[in-house]
């Protein structure tokens, strides 16, 4: 009975709230506006990508904007030796993005920040655990337990994307967080939650430690809550809240 009712939210999700197919450039210039609001700004520091139509060339921000200065005229076009095809030069720190392109071309956006509970999460050692329904999303996490240093050389790139997987998130030690989606919603929606998650955790840890989620469980709503309408329509929640004329940080 209870994959019935799945089914069937499935079918109405999907009719409710269908692809809103931005161009990628303005999808990720509305990411990087939801993750300022949502407090994973640091300076010029972290770094958002997504595939471009054609092969072997990302958009990303400018270097020199902050994630809530963000527009897609503010978007640069890059190569996979990040020299500039259109507007100004990208953050060096995105290098490491295109070893992870390069071996999963399931992914279509990456997103790299150093919000502060994933950095502070990321500097005891342990990994992100899955304790809470609003986290299984990102059930399974990769953890990078090292840090190979400062991401603007090749070492980091393998190193990194070797960490990762065949996951959707890793944690990187004395870092920060990154996530893997198969569109610019996606990655946004795992770095949000992922913010959220380490948060919870923390507070977990300091009352005395958490219990986790059964993994088969855990697998079961980390489908549920990727299907791509939920993504879609949180997405398109966040950006309206984060343009919105009053909207400030919480």
């Amino acid at each position: 009975m209870k994959q019935d009712f799945i089914e069937r939210v499935n079918r109405e999700m999907t009719a409710d709230f269908p692809s809103a197919d931005r161009p990628a450039r303005e999808a990720l210039a509305g990411a990087c506006r939801i993750l300022a609001r949502e407090g994973h700004e640091s300076g010029l520091a972290g770094q958002v990508t997504a595939r471009a139509d054609k092969a072997n060339i990302w958009w990303t921000l400018q270097f020199g904007y902050g994630f809530d200065e963000a527009s897609a005229e503010r978007m640069v076009l890059v190569d996979e030796d990040l020299k500039p095809l259109s507007g100004g030069r990208p953050n060096p720190g995105v290098r490491f993005h295109i070893w992870i392109y390069r071996q999963r071309p399931d992914v279509n956006a990456i997103v790299h920040t150093h919000a502060p509970y994933a950095s502070a999460l990321a500097a005891t050692g342990h990994r992100l655990r899955t304790i809470h329904m609003d986290s299984a999303m990102l059930h399974g996490c990769a953890h990078l337990p090292e840090w190979p240093g400062v991401p603007v050389a090749d070492d980091e790139g393998r190193i990194i994307s070797g960490a990762l997987g065949s996951a959707k998130c890793i944690l990187l030690a004395n870092h920060g967080l990154l996530t893997a989606g198969a569109s610019v919603e996606e990655a946004t929606y795992l770095a949000v939650f992922f913010e959220r998650a380490a948060r919870m955790q923390l507070r977990a840890m300091a009352a005395g430690g958490f219990k986790e989620v059964e993994p088969a469980l855990a697998e079961q709503a980390r489908a549920f809550l990727l299907q791509p309408s939920i993504v879609r329509a949180t997405f398109a929640y966040w950006l309206r809240r984060a343009d919105a004329p009053s909207a400030a940080a919480p």
